[in-house]
């Protein structure tokens, strides 16, 4: 049997697709703007025929309607990251968490927790019959291979990205044709704050050096000031709009990099028609999934690897929180840890930690003398090298614990420095 003739054989219709979805199995859903959100729609039409699917997703950019109080005898969400789609019916204790890094999502695909079906979204295929994943390789690609059914939606409009980032339709039992837009995520604001943080996060960037971006107005921001350096490279679980500005302007080459010279490498995308449309067929571009390019041991093989990503707290010893606040879950570990310490494998490597002085309107400092009561730690205190906000850089890596607490306190908000300075003095009396 040709690839056409197996093809033509399995075209299905989306309702007739979610039809093969039995009772009692276990679902993964293709992540972030990956997801196929017309084959998503009728799952949940057809949701009387259902009793306790598991639905296993990461970052939910869709509705996420399955979540709904109405679907609880017929669904479950296991979820890997909260979003806005999936936070409040965690907080309700409709949705389970369930934590683990990027990185071994895939293992634990397949030793653990081995699903019956995935969901995901796809190029045509080409003359030989491959499909791209396009902008959702990352636990799409594995889960995919260790499923017993993949329903696929085929869709003009998802780009065809290279590297490893292909199935072949004999490997797809339901291939359902809808050329629907590809999920897009909006260019955040960059406030004065974010500004003042990627000009402090810049400039610890030096030429010739690869990056790691996480998601969000501080990556961009920081973006924003590096229009002045030469042969960056990218490698990272994800980029989005602003990578693509960069290698417009010759800013981002991949020249001086140590591992994989000449490309940008992630693990999804996430960002507007412009990022699609760069990727698409692009060479200078390889999607891999995230148990190659999240694992430290790769990460570490480039050198001068600097890690940005952002967090919610940190407590004056250097303990991060990213995930959470207090008990509540609000995101997941996605790929911070990863990055942090392929980037204290990598030679010349650094780890920054980045966020606003304050939340809550300017009311609460995100520097704190004690994390919040049952926050979980998303990287330790001894593997964060840097930590950057609006008022500065704290140098971490290879400080006393006095130490660290003195450089949080100089970039902490001015309103809080007080009572920092009051605990500090409470745990090292010796110094007054």
């Amino acid at each position: 049997m040709t690839w056409r003739t197996w093809y033509k054989e399995h075209l299905f219709t989306p309702a007739q697709a979610v039809q093969q979805i039995k009772s009692g199995q276990r679902v993964v859903v293709a992540h972030a703007c990956g997801e196929p959100s017309i084959i998503l729609d009728a799952l949940v039409a057809h949701a009387a025929q259902y009793e306790n699917v598991e639905i296993i997703h990461m970052v939910a950019m869709g509705k996420a309607a399955y979540c709904q109080p109405q679907y609880d005898k017929n669904f479950h969400h296991n979820a890997f990251f909260l979003g806005g789609s999936t936070r409040a019916a965690a907080a309700e204790g409709r949705v389970d968490f369930t934590p683990v890094y990027f990185s071994e999502i895939p293992s634990l695909l397949r030793e653990d927790l081995r699903p019956n079906v995935t969901l995901l979204q796809c190029s045509p295929p080409d003359a030989h019959g491959y499909v791209s994943l396009g902008v959702s390789v990352d636990y799409t690609k594995p889960a995919a291979e260790a499923s017993d059914l993949v329903i696929a939606q085929v869709n003009q409009n998802m780009p065809r990205t290279l590297g490893d980032s292909f199935l072949h339709v004999t490997q797809i039992g339901c291939l359902v044709e809808a050329d629907t837009p590809v999920i897009e995520l909006a260019p955040p604001k960059i406030g004065d704050v974010e500004r003042a943080i990627g000009e402090n996060v810049a400039s610890l960037v030096r030429d010739g050096d690869t990056l790691q971006l996480g998601i969000g107005a501080i990556p961009d921001a920081v973006l924003l000031f590096l229009k002045e350096k030469n042969d960056l490279g990218i490698h990272t679980e994800m980029f989005s709009d602003g990578v693509v500005e960069l290698v417009e302007a010759g800013v981002i080459t991949n020249k001086a990099k140590t591992l994989h010279r000449g490309q940008s490498i992630a693990t999804f995308l996430m960002g507007t028609r412009r990022l699609y449309d760069y990727v698409n067929n692009n060479p200078a571009v390889a999607m891999y999934p995230v148990d190659y390019v999240n694992d430290p041991y790769v990460i570490g093989q480039n050198d001068n690897l600097v890690s940005i990503n952002s967090c919610v707290q940190v407590d004056i010893m250097g303990q991060v929180v990213s995930t959470s606040a207090g008990l509540r879950q609000i995101s997941g570990v996605g790929g911070q840890v990863d990055f942090v310490r392929g980037a204290n494998l990598s030679k010349g490597g650094r780890a920054i930690m980045a966020m606003p002085s304050t939340t809550g309107k300017g009311k609460i400092s995100k520097i704190v003398p004690f994390l919040d009561q049952g926050s979980a730690v998303t990287t330790t205190r001894n593997e964060v090298n840097y930590v950057i906000t609006e008022y500065g850089i704290a140098k971490l890596k290879g400080k006393s614990l006095r130490q660290r607490a003195e450089a949080l306190i100089r970039i902490a908000h001015p309103d809080f420095r007080d009572e920092l300075t009051a605990e500090f003095r409470r745990r090292y009396p010796r110094d007054y």
